[in-house]
C-alpha cells in the first residue's frame, strides 16, 4: 500500500476524533458556557447535519479543483473549525466552529476514497479504502478516549487544539505524499449528478443508511443500556466503547480484504450476521461478559460493511464517482441520525433500554434485503446486455454471410 494512504488515514484520524470526542466532553463544555446538557447536545447534532449537507456542497464547489488540492483545502477548513472551537468565547461561536469543521468531513472521506482507490491496482481498491478508514476506526480506540481524558483533566479547549494540530499533520502529509491527481478530463458536474439516476447507486446508499443505522441504533444508547440493564458502573462505559472501537478496526480491515475478492457475498455475510447479533443483544445485554463480546462484534460487523459499500458506490458511479462517494458518507450520518431517533422513540414508548437493539436488527435486515435485490437486478441487467450482444452478433453474422453470398453470386 502506498504511503499516501498514511496521510489520508492521519486526516481521517483527526476527523474521527473531533466527531466523537465531544460526546464525552458535553458536561465540561455545558458547564463552561452555562448551558444545559440538551443544549450542548446541539454540538453533536450540528456536526451531523453539517456532514450531511456539507458533503455534496463542498464536493460540488471542488469540481474545478484537482483532488489533491481539494483534500488540502478541506483539511485547512477542518483546522480552522477546530481552532475556532478551541478559542470560542461563547456557545454560539463554539457551535459555528463545529459546523465549519463538519463541512470538511463528508467531502474528505468521499474524495479521499476515490483517491485511495486510484492509488492501487483494481483488485486492491476496497483494501485501500479500508486503510484510509482505519484512521477513523483507530480514532475511536485511541483518539476519543485520550481526547476525553485530556479534556476532563486539563480542559476541553486543549483537546480541540490538539485535534487542530492533527489536522496540520494530515495537511502536511497530503501535501508531501499524495500525488497530484488532476480531475478526469471531460467530467463535469452534470456527469457527477447523472450517477444518481443509476438505481444501483441509490440502492447502495440506502444500504449504507440502513446497515450503519442498525449499528448506531444500539450504540447511541449504550450508556443507559449497560448501566441500567447490564449492571456496569458509569466509568466502565468508556472501556466498552474502546471494545466497540477495536471491533471497528478489525471489521474494517477484514471487510476491505474480502470485499476485493467477493464484494456482494461480503455484504450478505456482514449484514446478515449484524442483524442476528443486534437481535441477540437484547438477551446478552443482561450479562457483563456476553454484553462486552456483543459490543465488539457489533463494531466489527458494522464496519465490515463500510469498505464494500463505499466501493459499491464507486463501482456503480464509475466515470464520475466523486460526488456519489461524498454523498454516501453523508448517508452514514443520516443512518446515525435516523436510528438514534427511532431508538429514542421505542425507549420513550416504555419498551425498555434494550428495545433499540430490535430497531437495529430490523434496519440491518432491511439492508440485507436491499443487497439481495441489488444483486438480482444486476444479474438481470447483465443477462439482458449479454442477450442483446448475442442478437447483434448473430444479426451481424447473418448480414455478413448474405453479403458474401451476393459477392460469390
Amino acid at each position: 500500500m502506498p504511503l499516501a494512504l498514511l496521510a489520508l488515514a492521519i486526516g481521517a484520524f483527526g476527523i474521527g476524533t473531533t466527531e466523537f470526542v465531544i460526546m464525552g466532553l458535553l458536561p465540561e463544555v455545558a458547564g463552561d458556557f452555562g448551558v444545559s446538557i440538551p443544549t450542548a447536545g446541539f454540538l453533536v447534532t450540528g456536526y451531523a447535519l453539517g456532514v450531511m449537507f456539507g458533503a455534496p456542497l463542498m464536493t460540488v464547489l471542488g469540481t474545478k479543483v484537482s483532488r489533491k488540492r481539494m483534500l488540502m483545502l478541506l483539511m485547512g477548513l477542518f483546522i480552522v473549525g477546530n481552532l475556532l472551537s478551541a478559542v470560542a468565547p461563547n456557545f454560539s461561536v463554539m457551535l459555528i466552529g463545529r459546523v465549519v469543521a463538519s463541512l470538511a468531513h463528508g467531502a474528505f472521506f468521499g474524495i479521499g476514497a476515490v483517491v485511495a482507490a486510484d492509488l492501487v491496482a483494481p483488485d486492491k481498491k476496497a483494501g485501500a479504502i479500508s486503510m484510509m478508514f482505519t484512521g477513523l476506526t483507530v480514532a475511536n480506540v485511541v483518539g476519543v478516549p485520550l481526547g476525553t481524558l485530556i479534556g476532563q483533566s486539563v480542559g476541553w479547549r486543549v483537546t480541540f487544539t490538539i485535534v487542530a494540530a492533527l489536522g496540520v499533520l494530515g495537511l502536511a502529509g497530503i501535501a508531501r505524499l499524495v500525488p497530484d491527481m488532476p480531475r478526469p478530463e471531460g467530467v463535469r458536474l452534470r456527469h457527477e449528478l447523472a450517477a444518481f439516476k443509476n438505481v444501483q447507486v441509490l440502492l447502495a446508499m440506502a444500504m449504507t443508511v440502513l446497515g450503519f443505522g442498525g449499528v448506531f441504533a444500539a450504540i447511541t444508547y449504550i450508556a443507559p443500556m449497560m448501566t441500567h440493564v447490564g449492571g456496569f458502573a458509569d466509568g466502565s462505559v468508556t472501556w466498552l466503547l474502546v471494545l466497540f472501537g477495536l471491533g471497528m478496526v478489525g471489521g474494517n480491515l477484514v471487510g476491505g480484504k474480502f470485499a476485493d475478492r467477493a464484494l456482494m457475498p461480503m455484504l450478505y455475510v456482514s449484514l446478515g450476521a449484524l442483524a442476528v447479533v443486534l437481535a441477540l443483544f437484547t438477551l446478552t445485554a443482561h450479562n457483563k461478559i456476553a454484553a462486552a463480546v456483543t459490543i465488539a462484534l457489533i463494531g466489527a460487523l458494522g464496519f465490515a460493511t463500510v469498505p464494500p459499500l463505499q466501493k459499491r458506490v464507486l463501482d456503480q458511479a464509475h466515470g464520475a464517482p466523486t460526488l456519489a462517494s461524498a454523498v454516501n458518507i453523508g448517508a452514514f450520518n443520516l443512518g446515525n441520525a435516523l436510528s438514534a431517533w427511532l431508538g429514542g422513540l421505542v425507549i420513550a414508548a416504555g419498551l425498555g433500554y434494550t428495545a433499540p437493539n430490535w430497531v437495529g436488527a430490523v434496519l440491518a435486515a432491511a439492508a440485507l434485503v436491499l443487497a439481495v435485490l441489488s444483486a438480482a437486478l444486476e444479474r438481470r441487467t447483465d443477462a439482458a446486455n449479454t442477450g442483446d450482444g448475442l442478437v447483434v452478433t448473430g444479426a451481424a453474422s447473418t448480414e455478413s454471410a448474405q453479403q458474401k453470398a451476393a459477392v460469390h453470386h
